[in-house]
């Protein structure tokens, strides 16, 4: 009967009624800017069915009939007078709504009297009521979408998970989540122990996003009533708890999220508290979301990923339409499951991650080629695989990881680390290509990047006596792992934090952040042009006059050498005022400055070809950068480093980066990084032995140091020094072909800096130059080496074939490759050996059994060897090349059986060698030459399965340099048939084999000479 007074032409709509009915429904109380209000529905029930037929809805909104809110129960009938029809503004239909002179009683059986209408029943508006827009992401997972059912449901709190998120626990099986109401008046009451009655809500199963059981959630339309208090005393709030409603609740009201997409953002938030609230960051500084034009921190983080999975433009919810309409329409009515996008582990269980893939990968077999270990002694074996690296990509996890914390620096390590609660994980950055970190405002930030590379570096210690016994992993003695993260800060969100905000889990943390400082009035500063940085390593420095009489311990420091850029500039309101005029106008500028204890910390920031300003607060109205020598430092030490006056970088002075565009009337500042060419680098020119260049590392293995004496070589008791050397490239514009070159790194810089890995691109500054025996240029590292990454290993590697040459192209010297490929022509084998020798001490094991005398090895385990030197040409120049171990079963033309019944033979005598002298010479054996073994070698070695043309690919057996002048052409005489000829034949080249291929298509190549 009510309802057909809402009638659009209805002329009793002007009179006040009073409506009596069963409460079949009760909404959640609203409150807005201008209002509050709730909306309860009465309704006639057919006992025939049980169920509802007819039900008005009526607005409650007189402020002091909002209390009528907590005292309905649905189910009972009450009567409520005073009504009036009116129209919600901004919608076509009419609601009932109470007056201030409404009453609500109790509907008493009898005492209501059904009003009996003159007037005919009228049409409704014809016009259809506006249905909400469906969003545009929808339309695409049209299949995926679920709709969630809408029931009543009891039961009590077990648990609170979220409380500023509206996120609750139900009888330990449910998730409640109040957060699409407003539940601001439940916050404090609901606990553990609490009953409640949960009336029209949905309930959506499988939502994903890391939530595992179904989640119930009243939306506008249903009403939450509270059955029963919990017999707990409320508990401490933590700062978790008390700080974040705000944000919560501008992800549902603001942002419009789903439910699914709801509760992901919820648990990567809580996630994000954990790993740094609240001694990295504050609770209320990373949840509490003051404005739309000032988010909170961990808003800023997730509004990336929100943006690409929620866009913004989502219609905004209207709590009329959610309550009133009819079907229901709400933001909890349709779901789709969400595939979790990333989560935000801490950097402890990065790490733990990590090293457990690094070592569930570990595979010996995997890290040595097959054909080449077999041959391999065990020294040589156990040192190939004590060092090996991982790279991991985020997509490597499932769900893939992202990487979040706190840039800070350490005062005693060479490098910037992230931090969270759980720990550290040391970083290497790049503010883009070969651009390294510069600002020292990054330090203490808050970092989040979802592109970087987890490198994992291990180091294994282990014995294996040879490669039959790579599967016992009992042979590994010892293992360790280092683990870093590299990425480009334009792949990363940077966010500054407030530095009161940062302070140190213990006192004693050797991380320091960098400090701010409440600066005094008087705070001078002066600019300065670095021109080269040092290693950072512990050094001697003469003890200050006044210090203790004790003898100085090795400190950890570094110098830098530059130039000051103007005089001191003392501080004016927000910024400096002009340098002060210089005491000797025309005195050197040039400086050395030391850092020392706390100040080491900038050595991660500080790079060559830079300006910086140098911040020193403090009371004293005297210059403090022109004391002279403050460092006690000797003079010569300055006059080698080419600097007239020495400073000691303080404790509490800091550094701001400066641009070099920015500084005026300053001529000279280098744009690049400097470095030696490459005539002098290949020289055996030794006045300035430090060398600097740039290159791209090959490799990267253990070995001994290059000068080490024989009673420290491997298989002897004394002790082994480390050492670890690399294999570059180097990069030089005007060579096709980048010469390579050996750098070796010896205590007591190891381990190596962070990023020296096979791929990346490295600036070397100040290597020490030599030249071994062999007349090959190597380079070591010294205390003045400085070395900074350009660029990381590529994220898959790429393989690029050897070029495909002539050999007469090696003697051009520098502009010769290093590796390459030939189609050539064996013209004979200038010697062969085959050997079995010990795998432990490498003696000659004829039958199986060490020959070594005195000492008895740990293993009996014996490899072979073999050795082949053949002579090839290819029309353009001759070769002699050297193979090894299974290239020279290639080289003889035998198949895999063929070669292991050959090494079978050899096992009994232990060794066979032959050497021919020339074509046609007399043969050499180390055995009678008579034997079938050796007259099998002699007659294989001659025959034209092994005389044959082939692909070889190569190396030159000594890396190419200036020391050694080129061979000049040589006269020979050659005889082909009755006429002889005089030419000019280039040296013979000498290359070590990498493959022998056989040619695709017989060649004509070597007729001439075998036909000569």
């Amino acid at each position: 009967m009510a309802s057909r007074l809402l009638r659009p032409r209805s002329k009793l709509r002007v009179m006040q009624r009073n409506l009596a009915g069963e409460l079949v429904r009760l909404s959640a109380l609203v409150k807005s800017q201008k209002k509050a209000y709730f909306v309860l529905s009465l309704g006639e029930s057919s006992q025939a069915i049980s169920q509802t037929v007819s039900q008005v809805s009526i607005i409650v909104q007189i402020p002091a009939q909002l209390v009528w809110h907590q005292v309905l129960r649905p189910g009972r009938a009450y009567v409520l007078t005073g009504l009036r029809v009116s129209k919600v503004r901004g919608q076509r239909y009419y609601v009932w709504m109470t007056s201030p002179s409404s009453h609500l009683m109790l509907l008493k059986p009898g005492c209501v009297q059904e009003l009996e209408l003159e007037e005919p029943f009228l049409e409704a508006d014809p016009k259809p009521l506006p249905s909400p827009r469906k969003s545009q992401d929808r339309k695409g997972l049209k299949g995926l979408v679920r709709d969630s059912r809408l029931l009543h449901y009891a039961g009590t709190v077990t648990s609170v998970l979220n409380e500023p998120a509206g996120l609750y626990e139900l009888d330990g099986k449910l998730v409640l989540c109040l957060a699409y109401q407003q539940f601001h008046s439940l916050r404090r009451v609901i606990r553990p122990g609490v009953c409640l009655e949960l009336r029209d809500v949905h309930l959506l199963q499988s939502v994903g996003g890391g939530t595992t059981r179904p989640v119930i959630a009243p939306c506008l339309h249903g009403t939450i009533l509270l059955r029963g208090f919990s017999y707990q005393k409320p508990g401490t709030r933590s700062s978790l708890q008390v700080h974040g409603a705000s944000l919560y609740q501008h992800l549902v009201w603001e942002r419009q999220l789903g439910l699914p997409l709801y509760m992901w953002a919820t648990k990567t938030l809580e996630e994000l508290a954990c790993k740094l609230c609240p001694y990295v960051l504050r609770h209320h500084q990373f949840l509490q979301h003051s404005s739309p034009g000032n988010p909170s921190l961990g808003l800023q983080l997730l509004a990336s990923s929100l943006d690409v999975l929620a866009p913004p433009g989502s219609p905004i919810r209207n709590a009329h339409s959610e309550i009133l309409e009819e079907p229901h329409h709400c933001p909890l009515q349709k779901y789709a499951r969400l595939q979790m996008p990333y989560c935000v582990p801490t950097l402890a269980t990065l790490i733990k991650e990590g090293e457990h893939r690094a070592w569930a990968s570990f595979d010996p077999k995997a890290l040595l080629s097959f054909p080449e270990t077999a041959h391999l002694p065990s020294c040589q074996l156990n040192r190939r695989l004590a060092w090996s690296w991982v790279c991991l990509l985020p997509c490597a996890f499932h769900p893939a990881q992202v990487l979040v914390g706190v840039l800070v620096a350490s005062s005693h390590k060479d490098f910037l680390q992230l931090r969270d609660q759980s720990g550290s994980l040391p970083c290497l950055l790049l503010a883009k290509h070969s651009q390294p970190v510069t600002d020292p405002r990054l330090i203490g930030c808050l970092v989040w990047a979802r592109k970087f590379q987890l490198v994992v570096e291990r180091d294994v210690r282990s014995n294996f006596p040879s490669w039959k016994e790579l599967e016992v992993a009992g042979f590994i003695k010892k293992r360790q792992a280092r683990v870093y993260v590299q990425f480009f800060l334009s792949d990363a969100l940077i966010l500054p934090v407030p530095r009161t905000t940062l302070h140190s889990a213990t006192p004693s943390a050797p991380y320091t952040e960098l400090p701010c400082l409440e600066r005094p009035h008087i705070v001078q500063s002066r600019l300065f042009l670095l021109s080269h940085k040092e290693a950072l390593m512990k050094r001697n420095f003469c003890a200050p006059l006044g210090a203790s009489s004790e003898m100085p311990k090795p400190a950890l420091s570094f110098c830098v050498s530059g130039s000051w850029l103007g005089g001191t500039q003392r501080k004016e309101g927000n910024g400096w005022g002009l340098p002060e005029p210089l005491r000797e106008q025309n005195k050197d500028q040039k400086v050395l400055l030391i850092f020392l204890g706390c100040s080491v910390r900038w050595f991660a920031v500080l790079h060559p070809g830079q300006v910086y300003r140098l911040v020193a607060p403090g009371a004293s109205q005297t210059p403090v950068f022109e004391a002279e020598c403050s460092s006690c430092m000797s003079q010569r030490p300055l006059e080698l480093a080419g600097c007239v006056s020495c400073l000691t970088v303080q404790d509490e002075w800091t550094l701001e980066f400066h641009s070099s565009q920015d500084v005026s009337g300053v001529l000279g500042i280098p744009e690049a990084l400097p470095k030696s060419s490459l005539t002098h680098l290949l020289s055996g020119n030794f006045t300035d032995s430090l060398v600097s260049f740039s290159a791209e590392i090959l490799s990267r293995i253990p070995c001994g140091p290059p000068l080490t004496p024989h009673w420290m070589q491997p298989g002897n008791t004394g002790a082994v020094r480390r050492c670890v050397k690399l294999t570059v490239a180097l990069e030089t514009a005007d060579c096709e072909f980048p010469p390579h070159l050996d750098i070796y790194i010896e205590d007591p810089h190891l381990p190596p800096p962070l990023g020296l890995l096979p791929g990346a691109r490295v600036y070397f500054s100040q290597l020490e130059k030599r030249v071994s025996r062999s007349n090959n240029v190597y380079c070591c590292f010294r205390s003045s080496t400085y070395t900074q990454v350009l660029s990381f290993p590529p994220d898959t590697a790429v393989s690029v074939p050897l070029p495909h040459i002539y050999l007469a192209e090696l003697l051009q010297g520098n502009q010769a490759p290093f590796r390459a490929t030939a189609s050539c022509h064996v013209v004979f084998i200038s010697s062969l050996q085959l050997l079995w020798v010990c795998a432990h001490c490498t003696s000659i094991c004829p039958q199986g059994r060490c020959s070594r005398q005195g000492l008895t090895c740990p293993t009996q385990a014996s490899i072979s060897q073999a050795s082949i030197r053949l002579l090839v040409e290819d029309g353009t120049a001759e070769a002699m090349v050297t193979c090894k171990d299974h290239h020279v079963a290639a080289a003889l033309g035998l198949g895999p059986s063929e070669w292991t019944s050959l090494l079978e033979f050899v096992r009994g005598p232990g060794r066979v060698a032959l050497r021919f002298s020339g074509p046609g010479a007399q043969l050499e054996s180390s055995a009678s030459i008579h034997e079938p073994l050796t007259l099998f070698l002699q007659t294989l070695c001659t025959s034209p399965s092994v005389l044959r043309s082939i692909v070889l690919s190569f190396e030159l057996e000594r890396r190419p340099s200036n020391i050694t002048p080129l061979e000049p052409p040589r006269l020979q005489r050659f005889q082909c048939g009755e006429f002889p000829f005089l030419t000019r034949v280039n040296p013979r080249l000498r290359l070590t084999c990498l493959s022998i291929q056989e040619p695709e298509h017989p060649s004509s190549l070597g007729a001439f000479a075998s036909s000569c």
